[in-house]
């Protein structure tokens, strides 16, 4: 029994608050719920609701003209971001079959003249793009960012805001090197790397929240010293 007289099997206070927060969101148009519903039945990945509320309130906060974002799957983000801005996008996705069918979202969504779509990995276009670009997210192969880091600095605008999705690895993050599966070592090492140079780097000001699978907000307030 838990000390409010339920049994093991209820939801944990923080599974509760979840809920509770998420019947409070206000959500996406009925073009974006589709697409998400379409994204889960072919089991392609899309950002959680956490993170779909926390990038909306970052949006109307910052209201960037210039959008990086790498990692575009289906373009479920990219269309959230131009829903919620009037911002140029360019995003990047390295999966030639994802390409196609993102184009048909933006389209279909009516934001093609407003996102640049470069296909490609990212560690080849990246050093490519001129910038600046005064709002990045970053939702790609996690253990890619520490790697990705240079350039998206370079990119980034004083007083730019970085966004970095999935940064607890579903609490991998959190245990030591030898409980984390053989497998995941490498990109927890990285990703580990990651949040320390995000949290220790004189150009930033991070913070790390609990949101979705784990969320890093940085601001760069002068080059690096």
């Amino acid at each position: 029994m838990n000390p409010r007289g339920g049994t093991c099997d209820r939801m944990t206070e923080a599974e509760r608050m979840r809920v509770f927060l998420a019947s409070l969101d206000t959500g996406n148009s009925d073009f974006l719920n589709e697409l998400e519903n379409e994204a889960h039945l072919q089991r392609i990945p899309v950002i959680r609701h956490e993170t779909q509320s926390a990038l909306r309130f970052l949006l109307a906060q910052t209201r960037p003209a210039e959008i990086l974002e790498v990692g575009t799957a289906v373009g479920f983000s990219a269309i959230l971001m131009c829903e919620n801005s009037e911002a140029n996008i360019t995003t990047i996705e390295n999966y030639e079959k994802r390409v196609g069918p993102a184009m048909e979202n933006f389209r279909r969504a009516g934001v093609k003249e407003r996102v640049t779509l470069l296909f490609g990995d990212a560690m080849d276009i990246l050093p490519q793009l001129p910038g600046p670009y005064d709002f990045i997210f970053m939702d790609a192969a996690k253990g890619q960012y520490i790697r990705f880091l240079p350039d998206i600095m370079r990119l980034l605008s004083p007083g730019g805001t970085l966004v970095s999705d999935n940064v607890l690895q579903e609490g991998d993050i959190l245990e030591s090197h030898y409980a984390v599966e053989r497998r995941n070592r490498t990109i927890y090492k990285r990703m580990r790397e990651y949040l320390y140079e995000l949290t220790h780097r004189a150009d930033l000001v991070t913070t790390i929240l609990p949101v979705g699978d784990g969320l890093a907000l940085s601001v760069k307030i002068g080059e690096k010293v």
